[in-house]
Parts: structure tokens; C-alpha cells; sequence
């Protein structure tokens, strides 16, 4: 498929999805007019690539793990390095620590219009 399609089906930019490839995320074919061809596994790859970014994982940190990924959405670590469990340790703890700032600013917010609501 054409980087149009793959970027529609992903709801990415193909922008984005150049820069994906230059960061040696994902690797299209090359057809002989020199146009890119992604492969159809590429749309569970670019979501993959998508969730983890939104996790908060940074891009260098997905390229280690994405080899690792042996089904869409699940990660297998066959030889796990201890600097990468360590690395992945602390990247969850942030991601822990985020996910409870998002959770009392969503819970604040949700009082914040139920007090509005009630006064109107």
C-alpha cells in the first residue's frame, strides 16, 4: 500500500510516517518507481509504534523493544538485557507516575463541571 493509505488507516501523517521510517521504526519496501510500499503488518506496527509514544516512551526505548514484539500489541523479551529491564522499570514507573497526575486532573475536572452544572 501507498504511505496515503497506511497514514488513513493509522490516522498518522505521512509526515509521521517518514519520520518513523528515518528513526528505523518501521522499514517499507521500495517499488521500482522508487515509491514506498508499506506492507499490510505495517498498521498493527504503526499502532503499536503510536501506543507506546502515547505511553510516554521515548523513540530510542521502542526501537530497542520493537524487534521484541512477536504478535501486535504484545511484547516478548526472549534475552532481556539488565540495562533494558532497567530502563523499562523506570519508564513504567513514569508512566505510572503520569497516569495518577492525569487521573486527579480528570478527576478534578469532572467535580469542577458537576459544581457548574448544578449552579446553571
Amino acid at each position: 500500500m501507498r504511505i496515503g493509505e497506511l497514514a488513513r488507516m493509522t490516522e498518522s501523517t505521512p509526515r509521521l510516517l517518514r519520520y518513523y521510517e528515518e528513526q528505523g521504526l518501521i522499514t517499507p519496501s521500495r517499488r521500482p518507481n522508487g515509491y514506498r510500499d508499506y506492507d499490510d503488518c505495517l498498521v498493527d506496527r504503526v499502532l503499536q509504534i503510536r501506543g507506546l509514544l502515547d505511553a510516554g516512551l521515548p523513540t530510542r526505548i521502542i526501537k530497542q523493544i520493537l524487534p521484541c514484539l512477536e504478535a501486535p500489541r504484545t511484547i516478548h523479551f526472549a534475552e532481556a538485557t539488565p540495562e533494558m529491564l532497567e530502563t523499562l522499570e523506570s519508564e513504567t514507573e513514569r508512566m505510572s507516575r503520569r497516569i495518577d497526575c492525569l487521573t486527579r486532573n480528570r478527576d478534578a475536572i469532572r467535580e469542577y463541571v458537576s459544581v457548574v452544572r448544578s449552579m446553571v
